[in-house]
């Protein structure tokens, strides 16, 4: 890592600015704050750290770009034999591009989406991915950010556009 270098925290793409042996700096503006959950987190809270991947990188499965798009409260955490059910309630802007099978990301972590209702929708998670996250110290009423698949959300702004030029 250098500066200058992408670093998502918790999901949330930042640019590096100072760089030690042990920390990480990096500055954050208005916007990153209103739209995530990091003004909610204590100091000292466990996080998600990821590199950006390198465009010859290999894709693990999902699409995601560190660009949160807002956050989410944990409903429910229960377990499930060796998985572990989360149920998410995003604000409601967010649940339209959450569909059953798609991606999502809650704090960085690209997961599957089980299902969906109008209202909230639901993850399951495997030993691997609780032992290697924060979601091993999420409670019921956290706040978590969200970023929700990408191509739902080009398609739409491709379709209101062609409506537009065709109206």
């Amino acid at each position: 890592m250098q500066v200058g270098d992408s670093l998502a925290v918790n999901g949330i793409c930042l640019t590096v600015t100072h760089l030690t042996a042990t920390d990480a700096t990096a500055d954050m503006m208005h916007e990153t704050l209103r739209r995530s959950s990091l003004m909610a987190r204590p100091i000292g809270s466990l996080v998600n750290l990821e590199r950006a991947m390198p465009a010859n990188g290999r894709f693990g499965g999902h699409i995601v770009s560190g660009h949160i798009d807002g956050t989410g409260v944990i409903m429910s955490i229960r377990p499930d034999d060796n998985a572990v059910w989360f149920r998410i309630r995003p604000k409601p802007e967010l649940l339209r591009y959450v569909v059953t099978k798609g991606s999502i990301t809650i704090d960085g972590i690209s997961l599957t989406v089980a299902s969906v209702t109008n209202d909230y929708f639901d993850v399951s998670i495997i030993p691997h991915t609780m032992a290697q996250t924060n979601l091993v110290a999420k409670r019921i009423g956290d706040l978590v950010n969200l970023e929700t698949d990408c191509i739902g959300k080009y398609i739409e702004k491709m379709l209101e556009k062609r409506g537009s030029d065709y109206v």
